[in-house]
């Protein structure tokens, strides 16, 4: 099947040709772009097409979120939403998680405590709810205390349960803090219901897992968000449980979902498993689910004062922690030698950027070429070595412009005004001519619609928080730039072979936007819409009549 688009403003993401009017599409993918008074040099081609007039609207490549965390976005859909608009207030939590408390009464009986239901909620952030401070076991009791209450950060990397899941895990004032890990205690020694990095590992044994049903069921609608974004492409940065998502991916795609789909395993969970294997059957870059890598995790977040920053934080002693071990790397690295396959690592904080980087530059690329042999996710503050030897071996960064948009008020509580104006350098990571791309990390941030492009977008272009707050004019990027690493580079960084681009050869998945992004004042690329999406040439998503 033929399909002529034209009339629009086509922006391709490819340099040697950055716009066009018009494209010709067949059976999937593109085979001819440029202007509307050349189609003439199609002569013959164009009479059995399909002709639709885009009516001068403005196209881009179909969104490619480098780094986020499907299954857990589609697993807090149906959590407590823990964040602005709904609730400002530990208070208003506590409200919350009483209400799901009588929900699940009135629908389950649990006789047995290892049969209770447990409540989960994502998404919490103290600084942005009226106390100023994190929710504890205490407020989380005052909700409900008969039912294990599990809350997830927005960071994702620290845990707040409550009394009650406390007792079921056994955590005591005697129970240690594990490798990688800590548990916040007041000052008698008692738990406080925080758990920090791996301790998060004493309480998830405990808890329920979905069924199988309502994971491919949760995933499937997910994918009908993203396509309403946008969105053609993820990364799967890994589960920070034990499992991998592969098979789940597989059987969602047969009830409808249509991303395509690179997945990082979480080392730390089969590192010791003698029959883990990554085969070249499941890493082959034209199936729409593969496996890409790996993925470690270097540090923390800045959020949750666990980023491990090369200057304390605000009036603090504290610099953040380490979570992998030097063993895991050495055998990431043989195993990902022996698979040909990436590897990616959470590093947020300069030490443990500047620790990743200098380990992988001993090491020659080990993958194809195609690929950057190592990723660096997040990176708040790399260093100007840290850099240079990235650009040199041809590492990939891979950043999240959203974090100190939404997040500003942590931010701003654990670093100083000017600290905040140079983190995040993505103009001088481009200019040390780094593989920059960006993402969002969903949902591990403090935003309604956390895989949503646009807030991104706009930080990136703006640098300016969502309350208005400068985070470093130094460090913009135009938004054609700024598209482009959300489109090409994250499709390469990625390895996702014929995406990103409107080229010819390349898959036809784009985005119909509701209004020209390119023209659009930069404070108002956050109400810009997807009118429609379309996935090798067939349209998965009007704005007018949903997916």
């Amino acid at each position: 099947m033929k399909r002529l688009f034209t009339n629009g403003k086509i922006f391709t993401s490819n340099e040697a040709q950055l716009y066009a009017e018009a494209m010709l599409v067949e059976d999937g993918r593109i085979t001819w772009v440029g202007g509307r008074s050349q189609a003439r040099v199609l002569q013959g081609s164009l009479q059995s097409a399909e002709v639709t007039d885009l009516q001068g609207k403005t196209v881009i490549p179909g969104f490619v979120d480098a780094h986020m965390h499907p299954m857990m976005l589609a697993e807090y859909s149906r959590q407590i939403a823990c964040l602005p608009p709904e609730i400002n207030s530990i208070r208003q939590l506590s409200e919350a998680i009483a209400r799901k408390a009588e929900e699940i009464r009135a629908s389950k009986s649990c006789a047995a405590e290892d049969e209770l239901p447990w409540i989960r909620g994502w998404g919490y952030d103290e600084g942005k709810y009226e106390e100023k401070r994190s929710p504890n076991r205490y407020d989380l009791d005052q909700g409900c205390a008969d039912l294990p209450v599990f809350l997830v950060r927005s960071c994702e990397h620290i845990r707040c349960v409550n009394s009650k899941a406390l007792q079921i895990a056994g955590i005591t004032k005697d129970t240690p803090d594990p490798p990688g890990g800590s548990i916040d205690r007041d000052e008698q020694g008692e738990p406080t219901g925080i758990l920090r990095e791996n301790a998060r590992d004493l309480v998830l044994p405990y808890m329920p897992a979905e069924t199988e049903e309502e994971l491919i069921s949760a995933l499937t609608d997910l994918g009908d968000l993203l396509t309403s974004q946008g969105i053609v492409a993820v990364a799967d940065m890994g589960n920070l449980h034990a499992g991998g998502n592969y098979e789940y991916y597989t059987k969602a795609v047969e009830k409808g979902f249509r991303q395509r789909v690179a997945l990082y395993y979480m080392w730390d969970y089969f590192m010791d498993d003698p029959a883990f294997a990554i085969t070249p059957d499941v890493m082959d870059r034209e199936n729409q689910i593969r496996i890409a890598g790996l993925k470690l995790i270097g540090d923390g977040s800045i959020s949750g004062r666990t980023a491990w920053l090369r200057e304390p934080y605000l009036g603090t002693e504290e610099y953040g922690m380490p979570v992998y071990s030097d063993e895991s790397l050495e055998k990431a690295i043989d195993f990902a030698k022996k698979a040909g396959c990436q590897i990616s690592v959470h590093a947020m904080g300069g030490q443990a950027i500047d620790r990743i980087v200098d380990r992988i530059c001993d090491e020659e690329d080990w993958t194809d070429g195609s690929v950057p042999y190592l990723r660096v996710e997040h990176l708040t503050e790399p260093s100007e070595q840290a850099m240079q030897k990235a650009s040199e071996k041809g590492f990939a960064f891979a950043s999240q412009p959203i974090f100190e948009y939404c997040e500003i008020e942590t931010y701003r509580a654990n670093m100083e005004h000017e600290r905040l104006e140079h983190i995040y350098p993505h103009r001088t990571e481009l200019e040390h001519g780094i593989q920059l791309c960006f993402s969002t990390d969903a949902p591990a941030t403090s935003w309604a619609v956390p895989s949503d492009p646009f807030p991104n977008l706009k930080s990136a272009v703006a640098r300016r928080a969502y309350d208005g707050t400068d985070i470093g004019q130094s460090e913009r990027v135009d938004i054609e730039t700024a598209i482009m690493l959300y489109t090409k580079n994250a499709a390469e960084v990625c390895g996702f072979s014929g995406l990103g681009q409107l080229t010819p050869g390349c898959s036809a998945d784009f985005a119909v936007l509701s209004e020209d992004i390119f023209t659009a004042d930069a404070d108002r690329i956050d109400q810009i819409r997807v009118d429609e999406t379309f996935i090798k040439g067939e349209r998965v998503y009007n704005s007018q009549i949903g997916a």
